[in-house]
């Protein structure tokens, strides 16, 4: 009879984890949330860039 999940389980019934090595680890999806947030930012940039700065004369911060 298989469990709810379908996972293989060991001799106690408990879910049987995998050990991946650092060789074996690719974080693809990191990657694309990563990618994603820099285009964010970028474009707010450039929004904050052209709509606050750009129309106004130079500035002494």
């Amino acid at each position: 009879m298989s469990s709810a999940t379908d996972q293989p389980t060991d001799a106690q019934g408990d879910p049987i984890e995998r050990e991946i090595g650092h060789d074996e680890f690719d974080p693809v999806g990191t990657l694309v949330l990563v990618l994603i947030y820099f285009v964010i930012i970028s474009l707010m940039w450039a929004f904050m860039y052209f709509v606050e700065f750009l129309g106004n004369g130079p500035t002494v911060v």
